[in-house]
């Protein structure tokens, strides 16, 4: 199951773990990816906190937590590739997992009808 944020992060459950990264909306906005800061792993956030940061040819930008939680694992490949991400936004260029604190914080973003009605 996807869900997504106004920021434009989408995160994928898998029980009481999330798979985040930013949307293909996102990604076609900021262009070609060149450097990608991620959190570190025991690291704890709460919804809508800064998580890590991507920087493209045109611009850097923030990428927030979806949920609350504590960072589980990183996606170590997007930092030597950048691209990936702009390649495979939710395939390959995935950026971090998280351990979700509260699931009432899953049911509150939307999903991808109600995305798909603010990122045009």
């Amino acid at each position: 199951m996807l869900k997504y944020t106004r920021d434009h992060e989408w995160v994928r459950v898998e029980g009481d773990v999330g798979t985040v990264g930013i949307t293909p909306f996102a990604q076609e906005k900021l262009g070609d990816l060149v450097f990608v800061e991620l959190p570190k792993v025991g690291a704890r956030f709460d919804q809508g906190q800064t998580a890590c940061t991507v920087e493209s040819v045109k611009a850097a930008a923030d990428v927030f937590a979806p949920v609350g939680g504590e960072i589980v694992a990183i996606n170590e490949r997007v930092v030597g590739e950048p691209g990936l991400v702009n390649s495979a936004p939710i395939g390959d260029g995935w950026l971090f997992k998280i351990r979700i604190r509260n699931a009432a914080e899953v049911d509150a973003l939307m999903d991808e009808q109600a995305y798909d009605l603010i990122s045009k």
